[in-house]
């Protein structure tokens, strides 16, 4: 007994056998000591205890990854819904259309950490044409039909979706402006603007390419879309 315990100091057998949860608590020393014993059976043995902790060691990995994931999911999904409450709020306070338009030109663009934004409205008016239009400005007004055209573009899903998350090469300069060759994706939020009215678009552009994607969940942003159009119809009133 002596000579196998030879290399092994007094003290620290001692402490083992007071507290051998250190051990066994310890995956590093664990697996050595698995290794070891297969070492020491030879190659000929199976041994079914070594694989089956090699299998349950392989699960708990997995379980804990599971954990981590599902922790990290629901700090996103809070910090997400934080953020859209903040731009709602901010949306309320305005007391007039043109405050309303600097709330989205600045506060909204920072507490949604968006790259670009614009506010398309559909309009038949000659006057509301060209000469309306101007590049780079937030609200654009455009020919009816533009924004169904618009979002359908390189699109095989249903064209009844409120909100379409998606990446692109570039954003559209028509829209974006001069921050468009920038823009890697993009939220596009459809705008129900009230009875005998034509559409809206609420569009957020991001230079990220991972932060509007067909992947995400569009449960916030529906909701915001929802908020924003009560808004605008009660400014077109």
């Amino acid at each position: 007994m002596s000579s196998m315990n030879a290399g092994l100091d007094d003290s620290l057998r001692k402490k083992i056998i007071e507290k051998p949860g250190m051990v066994l608590d310890d995956p590093n020393v664990m697996r050595a000591l698995v290794a070891a014993n297969e070492r020491a059976m030879g190659a000929n043995i199976v041994d079914l205890r070594g694989i089956a902790m090699d299998r349950l060691e392989t699960r708990l990995d997995r379980l804990e990854d599971t954990h981590r994931s599902v922790i990290a999911a629901a700090y996103e999904n809070l910090a997400g819904a934080n953020q859209i409450q903040r731009a709602v709020l901010r949306l309320l306070d305005p007391e007039s259309f043109a405050t309303f338009m600097e709330v989205l030109r600045g506060d909204l663009q920072d507490i949604l950490r968006v790259d670009g934004m614009a506010l398309i409205l559909e309009t038949t008016q000659q006057e509301a044409g060209a000469a309306v239009e101007r590049v780079g400005d937030l609200l654009k007004f455009t020919e009816a039909g533009f924004i169904e055209s618009y979002v359908s573009a390189k699109r095989s899903y249903g064209s009844d979706r409120p909100v379409i998350l998606r990446q692109i090469g570039a954003g559209l300069p028509r829209i974006y402006g001069e921050r468009a060759a920038n823009l890697r994706s993009e939220a596009c939020l459809r705008l129900d603007l009230g009875p005998g009215r034509l559409p809206g678009l609420l569009v957020f552009g991001a230079d990220d390419p991972d932060q509007f994607t067909p992947q995400h969940g569009i449960d916030l942003l529906a909701f915001f879309g929802g908020v924003f159009e009560r808004c605008m119809r009660r400014w077109l009133a």
